[in-house]
């Protein structure tokens, strides 16, 4: 039995690291050749593999990363142009299209509705408190 389950954590872990690979180079001009390559499959069983373990192709899965980075980067203050370079986007068009197909808001929107709201947590902090905390034991 246990040698039977030792191949299937073997690939597991493969599917793993090629994760791992896309979460650390999300911003370099990565393809799937470079992630197969990475875990070792060929393209068409990684595509299976990675779905059938994540729920969305390593594709789906490295745009969702770029975007989650961009809001934080957005967030911090970055300008649109600089958050398209720092997640890996070649065409800032792209990238404003594929975030706002994501977030249904521009990434200019968003970072503005972001300060917004900062500003009125600074001003009103309690309207932020969830209501089960302000009810007294």
């Amino acid at each position: 039995m246990a040698k039977e389950q030792y191949p299937k954590a073997y690939l597991y872990m493969r599917i793993v690291q090629s994760k791992l690979f896309i979460d650390k180079s999300f911003a370099e001009p990565i393809n799937l050749e470079d992630i197969t390559n990475e875990a070792f499959f060929s393209k068409f069983h990684f595509i299976r593999t990675f779905k059938s373990i994540y729920g969305e192709t390593p594709h789906q899965y490295l745009k969702k990363i770029r975007i989650e980075k961009a809001k934080q980067f957005l967030k911090g203050g970055k300008s649109v142009n600089e958050v398209c370079q720092s997640v890996g986007f070649e065409s800032a068009s792209s990238f404003m299209g594929l975030f706002k197909k994501a977030t249904k808001q521009t990434p200019s929107e968003f970072r503005n509705a972001y300060l917004k709201r900062k500003e009125i947590e600074k001003k009103s902090p309690l309207k932020f408190v969830p209501g089960c905390f302000m009810v007294a034991p």
